[in-house]
């Protein structure tokens, strides 16, 4: 799958993960986390804050610029839309591009938390979770007096897609596994795989990896004023037909860059990992899984799968454990 190559963290690391696949009652942080940046589609400026939280609060929203009761907790049945990134909704309130934090809340056992965020959007950050592990990890978690809360099943779960063959089966298992496959019928990225177990590093071996597109995705989405926070400082470019100069001026001027290059069939970017798109997809993966409401305890396995497909087997899910 490719050697790990760029992402150690150099901060004094207090989450040990094989500590986190033996925890056996929740935990909330230690302090609260601040984040600024924009929203990937909204290009908005955006504030959000990460605050200890009580047991059996698990992952809540807190709408601050509409007020202290627009909550939105982390479920699936809240989800809204799955178009490009994963949104929740409550009455007024919603909040996108959840994913990403959800993936790092979940890779690093944190239960309990409340997000206090000024705008509709997450901001994007660098297009992966590694702020947010590198943020947390120095200080460790504050564990709780309550038992952590698995999501078990007792049959297999599973969606298709007979059009493109997109599939996501959960399957009962007495530990979690989680195994996706990606192909875009790609020259540049070819099929990828990539895993996710007890014996997985989160941290380093999938928090680092980020968001990605096609340029010719991004030359459509600029035409039609859309991703107006995304550049290449938070996403991986693929280029995967032949480009002019025209085009690449063109897009290096949407985004506010000077002229970029194309390397390797990516645009001005070296990869963490060979299959870093994989690894990529699985950490979304992670994150919109979260929406059953806890950690699962099941064998995952993902063919083509993205937002949509992710949360709708996570809504079965939450269906049956009612």
């Amino acid at each position: 799958e490719g050697a790990y190559r760029a992402y150690v963290t150099d901060e004094k690391t207090n989450i040990d993960q094989k500590d986190i696949q033996k925890m056996k009652k929740q935990n909330t942080l230690k302090r609260e986390y601040a984040f600024s940046g924009k929203g990937l589609h909204s290009g908005r400026p955006v504030t959000m804050t990460l605050k200890p939280a009580p047991v059996n609060t698990g992952i809540r929203f807190v709408r601050t610029d509409i007020g202290p009761d627009a909550t939105i907790d982390a479920l699936a049945e809240n989800v809204s839309s799955t178009a490009r990134s994963t949104t929740i909704s409550s009455g007024e309130a919603t909040v996108g591009t959840i994913e990403h934090l959800l993936s790092a809340l979940t890779g690093l056992g944190v239960d309990n938390v409340l997000v206090d965020i000024d705008s509709a959007e997450v901001p994007i950050l660098d297009g992966s979770a590694k702020p947010y592990v590198e943020a947390i990890t120095p200080d460790g978690l504050a564990e709780q007096d309550a038992p952590r809360h698995y999501v078990t099943l007792k049959e297999t779960v599973e969606y298709k897609n007979p059009e493109t063959g997109a599939f996501l089966r959960i399957e009962p298992a007495d530990t979690f596994s989680y195994d996706i496959t990606i192909d875009f019928n790609s020259r540049v990225l070819g099929v990828q795989s990539a895993r996710f177990d007890a014996g997985t590093d989160y941290i380093r071996e999938i928090s680092a990896c980020r968001t990605f597109c096609f340029f010719h995705e991004v030359e459509y989405l600029l035409a039609n004023n859309l991703i107006k926070g995304g550049d290449v400082d938070n996403a991986l470019v693929i280029v995967e037909h032949p480009i002019t100069v025209e085009q690449l001026k063109n897009v290096c001027s949407h985004i506010g860059k000077p002229e970029l290059k194309v390397k390797d069939g990516y645009l001005n970017e070296s990869l963490h990992f060979d299959n870093e798109c994989a690894r990529h997809k699985l950490l979304d993966l992670i994150g919109d899984l979260r929406l059953t409401g806890g950690f699962l305890q099941a064998k995952v396995t993902a063919y083509k799968s993205g937002h949509t497909i992710n949360t709708a087997v996570a809504k079965m899910v939450r269906e049956k454990i009612k």
